[in-house]
């Protein structure tokens, strides 16, 4: 009886002891992220490593992603959004998606990379550059672009690919530059001419360094960290920032309303803006420029202060988008 009794209490003590850890062990956060795969997952695997906290991962362009995050929006799927410039953020913030969270290490940020209410913080940011195949230009016997109009040589046509800003938050963000800088009348005039030497516009914002490695295309223009990254691997491109200025993006996290793992996502967005986060994402090969002012840049990346940015506000970035968008489509893709 005594020998029963005893297998009972450790019997007992082992479902404790398994109850116990099943309880201690971090529930995993959904992320949706419209950071490149690669990328997303070097920045979430030293999350988890830091925190312990596992994810779960679904890449999405930041089109396809507004799109599912609202179609799910009375049973989420995910906790978070992370990834697309914050323009993207502000859209779905006034669709009521989002849910606002202050992090504790957002007062360091400068601000314009976050939400004055919570709804979105910055981690990253990215010029806009131009990828030129160094041996199609000695082929066609061409000097590289240095500023936007020397795209529209005719040496050129057919041989540039950029991003649809009907998909990519990196193609609106290169439309809504030139309105700004230029005025609507000439930014789209110059979209249009530019039509004449585009070979295809791509759904993803990060595709056209794709093309450019492989030679499919001899331009690709995004934003430059998988352009900075081909040229770290070996391939035979240049990076030009045009000299009349190019944009540049601030991704942003966003939390989304009825997260159903609330702490988890608010120890993303932690993370993400601390020291050790903005490390991560500035030393382990992302390519990406840090926000946090004390972050140092990796080596070999291109002073961001020494690049001529033009500065997009937000807030009306995302108040044109839609007829932005529908404009391009009618008048430059279709020709209307």
């Amino acid at each position: 009886m005594k020998r029963f009794s005893a297998v009972l209490v450790l019997l007992a003590l082992a479902i404790s002891l398994f109850v116990g850890a099943v309880q201690a062990a971090p529930k995993a956060i959904t992320v949706y992220s419209s950071v490149d795969e690669q990328n997303a997952k070097k920045i979430l695997d030293a999350f988890t490593r830091a925190t312990g906290i596992p994810y779960k991962m679904v890449f999405l362009s930041s089109g396809p992603a507004i799109a599912r995050i609202e179609a799910e929006k009375d049973n989420p799927q995910a906790d978070v959004w992370m990834g697309a410039p914050s323009e993207n953020h502000v859209t779905v913030k006034g669709r009521g998606l989002t849910q606002p969270y202050i992090s504790p290490n957002a007062s360091a940020l400068k601000p314009q990379f976050r939400d004055a209410q919570g709804y979105w913080t910055c981690f990253y940011m990215n010029p806009m550059g131009v990828g030129v195949r160094t041996d199609f230009l000695s082929r066609v016997k061409a000097t590289a672009p240095k500023t936007w109009a020397d795209l529209l040589r005719p040496e050129f046509r057919g041989q540039i690919q950029y991003p649809s800003p009907q998909t990519s938050g990196t193609g609106y963000n290169m439309v809504a530059g030139f309105v700004k800088e230029w005025g609507e009348a000439k930014a789209f005039d110059y979209l249009k001419k530019l039509h004449a030497n585009v070979q295809i516009y791509t759904q993803s914002g990060t595709a056209p360094s794709q093309a450019i490695a492989i030679g499919q295309a001899a331009i690709g223009i995004q934003f430059t960290p998988a352009i900075l990254q081909a040229i770290d691997e070996g391939y035979p491109i240049q990076l030009v920032f045009p000299s009349d200025g190019v944009t540049y993006e601030a991704p942003a996290v966003s939390i989304l309303k009825g997260a159903t793992n609330l702490e988890g996502a608010k120890a993303l967005v932690d993370w993400l803006i601390s020291i050790e986060g903005q490390t991560v994402i500035a030393q382990s090969k992302t390519y990406f420029y840090p926000i946090h002012p004390q972050a140092k840049l990796a080596p070999g990346m291109p002073a961001f202060g020494e690049i001529n940015t033009v500065e997009v506000d937000t807030a009306w970035s995302a108040s044109q988008k839609s007829r932005l968008v529908e404009k391009w489509i009618a008048e430059v893709l279709q020709g209307k």
